[in-house]
């Protein structure tokens, strides 16, 4: 006798941090969950080691995580404040200065080690009976109906849904199999991480030198601390990574022009390619796509992580608003409410990244000295810095109530 195939409301294909978040905020309202992740369970966070991969957290995110429950968790593992940031040009003398204090809020953000939040969304997770977890399971077809959507995994096990949720990273398993395009850009960059003790404190400063090959941005951790990225082009990248560690340090503090004096220790460096992508639909009947799976970014103002977290709350929204009504949680109409809330911002921000790697990374001298006014010319005119960094914070615009401390 075949055994019933397992009926969820809601099927999140992918168990990185974006997909947890969706699922933490769905999980009070008694929806049934699956979560199917292809990878085997990760190392946990490690008390005496910095993880090298790092968030930037914004105000908005941390408003999403403190009302789902989950901030204080994160507080009691490790977290850093950053309460200003100053960014400036190698080829000029242009420079921006950014203050918590200048727009009344006692910090910009917070720098978190990923496997930080991973851990405090799991652990919220394994306290609710009505979230079940697959995992590792691949997943190798998916049907979709009028009714219903199936996934099969590559067990021959099968599990059927009303929604089916693509949050399964920039190479989206789930993206692919719907036929859902996707814009791509190649920023020809890759970036090299690290963690890094330098000679002198950040100050609770996040900071970035814009270099023609790209930006280098020292991100502050506890103890003096810091999270480094650094794009570059792809073979300087392969050239850090296998430099010895002490050419590695006066390379770091020269590309830094010895902002924060020298590099006093470093950990293990790790690289990851850079491209910008961004998917021609985020919906269809009984699919929506979220994070990296729907739009990838240049990491160079940590919007990545956060862009994700507000698709996750806002769909959230919308599926809980749904479900109030009485309306399918999987209709496209339902589900084209969560894509035309969320496309046009990640659009423009996307815009953006691409036009300051583009302009920062071009060394015609009349683009050179345009920027180099611009930043500074900015930089004095304080009503319209302090409007930047506000929108940059997720303290402006049309924000899901989680980002308003507003329960579902």
């Amino acid at each position: 006798m075949t055994e019933p195939q397992p009926q969820f409301d809601i099927i999140i294909c992918g168990g990185g941090m974006v997909g947890l978040l969706l699922a933490n905020a769905l999980a009070t309202h008694k929806l049934s969950i699956a979560i199917v992740e292809a990878g085997g369970h990760q190392p946990g966070w490690n008390r005496d080691q910095f993880d090298l991969r790092v968030s930037a957290i914004t105000r908005a995110s941390q408003r999403i995580l403190s009302t789902l429950g989950l901030w204080q968790n994160m507080v009691d593992m490790r977290i850093s404040p950053f309460r200003e940031m100053h960014v400036w040009d190698s080829t000029g003398n242009g420079v921006i200065h950014f203050d918590s204090a200048d727009i009344g809020q006692d910090c910009l953000g917070h720098i978190i080690e990923n496997s930080v939040i991973q851990l405090a969304l799991q652990q919220r997770l394994k306290t609710f009976d009505n979230i079940r977890w697959f995992q590792p399971a691949i997943p190798s077809e998916l049907n979709i109906s009028a009714q219903q959507i199936t996934l099969t995994l590559e067990d021959n096990s099968q599990i059927t849904a009303k929604l089916i949720v693509g949050a399964d990273g920039g190479q989206s398993w789930v993206r692919q199999q719907t036929g859902i395009e996707v814009q791509s850009t190649d920023y020809q960059q890759t970036a090299v991480v690290a963690t890094v003790k330098t000679q002198l404190h950040h100050q609770e400063t996040a900071w970035q030198r814009f270099m023609p090959t790209g930006p280098l941005a020292f991100l502050p951790l506890p103890d003096g601390y810091s999270s480094i990225v650094w794009s570059t082009t792809p073979e300087h990248a392969d050239s850090l990574l296998t430099m010895d560690d002490a050419v590695f340090r006066q390379t770091l503090a020269e590309g830094f022009d010895f902002k924060l004096g020298e590099i006093l220790e470093t950990s293990a460096r790790a690289k990851f390619p850079l491209r910008a992508q961004h998917a021609r639909q985020y919906v269809k009947t009984r699919l929506a796509l979220i994070g990296d799976a729907a739009h990838t970014i240049h990491p160079l103002a940590g919007q990545g992580v956060n862009l994700g977290f507000a698709d996750a709350a806002t769909l959230a929204e919308v599926l809980m608003d749904s479900v109030r009504s009485k309306r399918d949680i999987g209709s496209l109409k339902t589900l084209r409410r969560y894509e035309r809330w969320r496309k046009g911002d990640n659009l423009a921000m996307l815009s953006i990244m691409t036009v300051f790697k583009s302009l920062f990374g071009n060394n015609n001298a009349i683009l050179k000295t345009l920027r180099n006014s611009g930043l500074n010319i900015t930089n004095e005119l304080t009503p319209v810095k302090n409007a930047i960094i506000r929108h940059a914070m997720g303290l402006a615009g049309d924000l899901p109530r989680l980002a308003r401390c507003e329960p579902l």
